[in-house]
């Protein structure tokens, strides 16, 4: 061999003895392996189709042979959500939108009807409601809560019911006891009929019991904000018991992909066991926060499951055991314009940043019209409930530094101009040498 040639060799060979792992880069993972010759392959597509054939898990799981189907860090990861979850199966992808995405693409077929809870995020409803116009279904949206008109929505060709909890920005929670049994009622009826829920805001750790051990069908969710917990990496995921569907997600992958790529899942490893913790400090934080505001003689409503006159109660006490970290609340006659402005007030502090997401590091603020109700009618908008709302996700700052931002911004925020707030934003980002 010449010496450019044996120089790169001798580096992959390297790099798969220090490992363990016959990567094709002498420094790093690759989203392919050597793998000696055909036999590797035959295994491999026999193991893939043993889980096809005797449905006993998903081939999610199956040894790194190319990225697009998994790789040694994603395996890894598919087994932590498995024990987090309480799943036979799961597929991790590049968001929690594309989880989502993927779990309608295998559930809706020409025809078919699905029916949504009102709160859930609006782009997953606009999917939906796209998908279904184009194989000639329908969906029913059905307010949260209202169990009558849930089981009154379902037809025999209903493919899913689709719930978050708890939801954004009202943080409503979802009775479980009384979503399980109006989907047993229906099944005689909607044979094909799954219950999908959405735990991004609860996360696993919410439940006194895992939402698969509930006889939840399909556990979709963002893993960006609480089991990442860093605002560094996008991803979502699928978890489920239900191994026929799992398998037609990871053929749908493997045929589209949208696969989590090995970078993030190794980044995402390497916090995972801290996520809970953390968690739990951020539901702390917003539990009193939460108190706060409710007493403040200037807001008019706070929206937190750790609140007793929350509508939801009775189901909190009964499935849930951690509150979350996201918060709502409206100031007391304030319209969505002084709203907006409050919002803005609040970022000129610091100690809160103004940012789309939640379950960071830092404690996060936004107006929710402004950054998720954009071009939604204002009559759709109150219908909703999602007017003239402060949405605050906390993040893992004292409690008391965040209490004092909030009593000093609703005390002093009306007499802080919109050219003031421009001169604070203009200064800060001089200030931090942002282009």
């Amino acid at each position: 061999m010449s010496e450019a040639t044996r120089t790169l060799h001798d580096g992959i060979d390297d790099h798969a003895r220090r490992t363990g792992i016959p990567y094709l880069h002498p420094d790093e993972p690759t989203v392919q392996l050597d793998l000696l010759g055909s036999a590797k392959v035959v295994e491999w597509q026999e193991a893939k189709a043993a889980f096809l054939f005797a449905s006993e898990g998903c081939w999610s799981g199956l040894p790194h042979l190319y990225a697009r189907y998994g790789t040694t860090a994603t395996a890894q990861l598919i087994a932590k959500l498995q024990a987090i979850e309480h799943a036979s199966s799961a597929i991790v992808c590049d968001s929690g939108m594309q989880a989502t995405a993927l779990a309608f693409d295998v559930l809706m077929e020409p025809g078919s009807h699905a029916v949504l809870m009102r709160q859930v995020y609006n782009k997953t409803r606009s999917y939906l409601e796209w998908m279904a116009a184009r194989l000639g279904g329908s969906v029913t949206v059905v307010d949260d809560g209202d169990m009558a008109g849930l089981a009154a929505a379902i037809r025999p060709e209903t493919r899913l019911v689709f719930a978050e909890t708890f939801t954004n920005p009202l943080v409503r929670a979802q009775d479980l006891d009384a979503l399980r049994s109006v989907i047993a009622g229906a099944r005689d009826r909607a044979p094909g009929l799954r219950l999908v829920l959405d735990s991004t805001i609860a996360t696993p750790w919410a439940f006194n019991t895992p939402l698969l051990d509930q006889g939840i069908d399909i556990v979709v969710a963002s893993g960006t904000k609480s089991l990442g917990g860093n605002d560094r990496d996008l991803w979502g995921y699928i978890a489920t018991n239900d191994t026929q569907f799992a398998n037609g997600v990871m053929d749908l992958v493997a045929m589209r992909g949208g696969i989590l790529d090995w970078r993030r899942a190794t980044a995402i490893l390497s916090t995972i066991d801290d996520a809970d913790g953390t968690h739990a400090r951020r539901s702390e934080t917003a539990t009193r926060v939460a108190r706060f505001l409710a007493s403040h003689p200037k807001v008019s409503e706070v929206f937190h499951p750790s609140l007793p006159a929350h509508v939801d109660a009775a189901a909190i006490a009964k499935h849930y055991v951690r509150p979350g970290s996201l918060l709502s609340f409206r100031v007391k006659d304030a319209d969505e314009e002084r709203t907006k402005h409050l919002a803005d007030v609040l970022a000129t502090t610091v100690v809160v940043r103004y940012a789309l997401s939640f379950d960071g590091l830092a404690t996060k603020v936004n107006h929710h019209r402004t950054v998720s109700e954009y071009f939604t009618a204002l009559d759709q908008l109150k219908r909703n409930g999602f007017d003239r709302l402060i949405r605050l996700a906390a993040g893992l700052e004292d409690a008391d530094d965040l209490i004092a931002a909030l009593n000093w911004t609703l005390h002093h925020g009306d007499s802080i101009t919109t050219a003031d707030v421009e001169a604070w934003q203009a200064g800060r980002a001089a200030d931090l040498g942002l282009r």
